[in-house]
């Protein structure tokens, strides 16, 4: 069985979904799975074993382009999928399965897509309460219960490539490394105060352990206040928005520790399977945790919140400035020093 996976757009989203094709190679053995999706997330992909090919998806973010994902579903008719399965819940993502006439074209009920999807599914948040349900409900059957552990996401690491980031950074492999991580997507509202990271990047280096900010081009003005308030240089890199996306993988992979906010890292760390605390303001991780039985969350608040500007000091969502820098050090400190978690 040949299936196509349009996946997500986002980082955090396309790692998620990683448990899905496992699940389905664990029902059909045989099948054949390639991925159509953005190019910036096209290399998590492809650090998947089970994945046999991807396909770019040539539009920028929140583009329509409907002639153009007409034509490039025409082009894919040649390669003769027996299944479509749409993750995301857009009508332009389903374009491309309905035009590639692949017979059976599954996703949620989503923006005006009933003709377009005809292995439709109705959403219930009580019985897929996280993202990671509702991505393998889709590998079965309507009202088919899902099995009762789901496998988690697990990236390919490059040794080679990280032999080569070590050389070009200077990244000591002998030497304990905390990797931080203080971007999120949709502005401060998801981050933890700039100062909070400093504090710890500064106890660790007290220590002796390098420490590594790591981030997107996005996140060079957060990785910049940061390093404003580092109190000893030697064994502080600042590699935001110098390194690929597949870098961060094997990066993360050789840590020792990490911290993050609820961002695409985060999930890309918890899938390398490394120690790590995820910081969440608004954001809820009932529905998007790091899916990791090493990953610990520290959180304020409670439900979820679909705020983008926070209401306390300079944008920060308030249960995120209320998460103390203290607390955070004594975690990783509690983490690190545990055989097990």
């Amino acid at each position: 069985m040949k299936i196509l996976i349009v996946g997500p757009s986002w980082v955090g989203d396309s790692v998620i979904s990683q448990s899905l094709i496992k699940v389905i190679l664990s029902k059909s053995k045989e099948a054949k799975i390639d991925v159509l999706s953005p190019e910036w997330t096209r290399n998590i992909f492809k650090r998947m074993d089970e994945v046999s090919e991807t396909i770019t998806l040539p539009f920028s973010h929140g583009e329509m382009k409907i002639k153009e994902r007409v034509d490039l579903g025409k082009t894919l008719k040649e390669k003769n999928y027996d299944q479509a399965i749409v993750l995301p819940n857009s009508f332009k993502s389903s374009l491309v399965p309905y035009f590639g006439e692949i017979p059976i074209r599954t996703g949620w009920r989503g923006e005006m897509r009933y003709f377009l999807i005809n292995d439709m599914r109705i959403l219930d948040k009580k019985i897929f309460p996280r993202m990671v349900d509702r991505f393998v409900a889709l590998a079965f059957k309507k009202n088919e219960n899902l099995p009762s552990s789901i496998p988690y996401p697990s990236l390919k690491v490059e040794e080679e490539n990280l032999d080569s980031l070590r050389v070009n950074f200077g990244i000591d492999s002998i030497s304990p490394l905390i990797c931080l991580c203080p971007g999120a997507e949709f502005g401060p509202a998801k981050r933890w105060p700039t100062n909070y990271y400093s504090e710890v990047a500064n106890e660790y280096l007290k220590k002796n352990w390098q420490v590594i900010l790591l981030g997107s081009e996005n996140d060079i003005p957060v990785g910049e206040e940061i390093k404003k308030n580092i109190n000893k240089e030697f064994g502080f890199l600042n590699l935001i928005g110098q390194t690929k996306l597949v870098d961060t993988i094997d990066i993360l992979s050789s840590s020792n520790l990490v911290l993050t906010n609820d961002s695409g890292l985060m999930h890309i760390a918890a899938s390398v399977g490394v120690k790590l605390v995820a910081l969440f303001g608004p954001s809820s991780p009932a529905f998007t945790p790091p899916l990791s039985d090493i990953a610990k969350v520290l959180r304020k608040n409670e439900g979820y919140s679909k705020v983008r500007t926070g209401s306390g000091f300079q944008g920060y969502h308030q249960s995120l400035i209320d998460i103390k820098p203290e607390e955070v050090i004594e975690l990783l400190h509690k983490i690190n020093s545990s055989s097990s978690l």
